[in-house]
C-alpha cells in the first residue's frame, strides 16, 4: 500500500510540472524557443508622432497692415474679411478656410496683426494670440521696418533680429507646440517698378506711403537707384534672419522666400495706393502659406 501510495504522488507532481510549465511559457510571452517551422509574428512599433502637422485645427496672424487687408477694399481701410491668413471672403480662400473650412475658420481663427506694426510691436501681439491657444501662428511683418521715412531710419538688421526671437520666446513660453509659418518680406523694389507704371499710384505714393522706397518715383539718377538698392539690401537681409531665426525652431517653418520671389503684377496690388496687395495679392499670399503648410518637408 505504501509503494502504490508514492508511486501515485510522483504521477500527481510530474503532471502538474507539466502543466506549470505550459502554462509559464504561455505567460511569459514564449521564453521558449517556438517549434521549428512555426512562423513568429513581430509585433509592429508606434508611428511616431510628427513634429510638423500638416493639418492644425486652429490659427492666429500676426504682422502688419498686409494681413489686416489694408485698402484692399476701400481706401485706407483695415478689410480682414480679405485676409491671405484668416479672412473668410470666398474669392480669396485664406489659409484659415484651406486648412478649416468656411465654419472652421469663423470659429477658430484670429487675426491680431495691426496696420503700420514693425517688428518690435510683434511680441505684444503675440501675448494677445496665445490667449486662444492656436495650433499654428502666421507671422508677416518686416516691410514696415524697411518702409521709413529714409533709408537711414530703418531697423538695423542686429535689432530686427532681437525683437523677432523675442517674439519667438514669447511664444515658446506660453506654447512651446504651436507651429510657426514665417512669410518673407515682400520685394519692395518690384513693387516700385511695378507701381510706378500707374500716374494714380504715383500720386497715392506721395502721401507718404514707404518713402524709404517710393518717393521721387520716376527719378532714376545715382543717388536714387542707391537708396533703393539699399532698402532692397534690408529687406533681404531681413528675410535672412527670418530664415535663421525660424530654423532654431524645429516647430517653425520658413517660406523659403516665396513671397519675396514671387513676381506679381499690377492687377495684385492694390488700386487704391498700388503698393498694398488686392484681394488677388491676397489670393496668391495665401496659396503661397497653404503650400508651405501642408508640404511634406519644408522649404530648404
Amino acid at each position: 500500500m505504501r509503494k502504490r501510495s508514492h508511486r501515485s504522488r510522483a504521477v500527481v507532481a510530474i503532471a502538474t510540472a507539466a502543466v506549470l510549465g505550459l502554462a509559464g511559457c504561455d505567460a511569459s510571452g514564449g521564453n521558449e524557443a517556438a517549434p521549428e517551422g512555426t512562423a513568429v509574428k513581430a509585433q509592429p512599433s508606434p508611428k511616431p508622432t510628427p513634429v510638423w502637422n500638416r493639418a492644425p485645427a486652429s490659427v492666429a496672424a500676426v504682422g502688419d497692415s498686409i494681413t489686416r487687408g489694408f485698402d484692399a477694399c476701400t481706401v485706407l481701410t483695415d478689410c480682414p474679411e480679405v485676409s491671405w491668413a484668416t479672412g473668410g471672403d470666398a474669392s480669396v480662400d485664406s489659409l484659415a478656410v484651406r486648412l478649416l473650412g468656411a465654419d472652421g475658420a469663423a470659429q477658430h481663427s484670429w487675426n491680431y496683426a495691426v496696420t503700420g506694426a514693425r517688428m518690435s510691436d510683434l511680441a505684444g501681439q503675440v501675448e494677445q494670440a496665445v490667449q486662444k491657444k492656436p495650433e499654428l501662428v502666421t507671422v508677416m511683418a518686416g516691410a514696415n521696418d524697411a518702409c521709413r521715412s529714409s533709408a537711414s531710419a530703418m531697423t538695423s538688421v542686429a535689432d530686427f533680429r532681437k525683437q523677432f526671437q523675442e517674439a519667438m520666446d514669447t511664444l515658446r513660453e506660453s506654447l512651446p507646440k504651436a507651429q510657426v509659418y514665417v512669410s518673407s518680406v515682400p520685394n519692395l523694389l518690384r513693387l516700385w517698378s511695378q507701381g510706378r507704371t500707374s500716374q494714380l499710384g504715383k500720386q497715392v505714393w506721395k502721401l507718404g506711403i514707404c518713402p524709404s522706397m517710393l518717393g521721387d518715383a520716376d527719378a532714376l539718377d545715382a543717388q536714387a537707384t542707391k537708396r533703393r538698392n539699399t532698402v532692397q539690401a534690408r529687406v533681404k537681409a531681413y528675410n535672412q534672419v527670418l530664415k535663421e531665426v525660424c530654423a532654431k525652431d524645429r516647430r517653425c517653418r520658413f517660406d523659403g522666400n516665396a513671397v519675396f520671389d514671387y513676381h506679381f503684377g499690377t492687377d495684385q496690388l492694390s488700386h487704391w495706393d498700388w503698393f498694398h496687395p488686392s484681394t488677388i495679392g491676397q489670393a496668391r499670399l495665401a496659396e503661397i502659406a497653404y503650400r508651405t503648410i501642408t508640404a511634406k518637408d519644408p522649404v530648404t
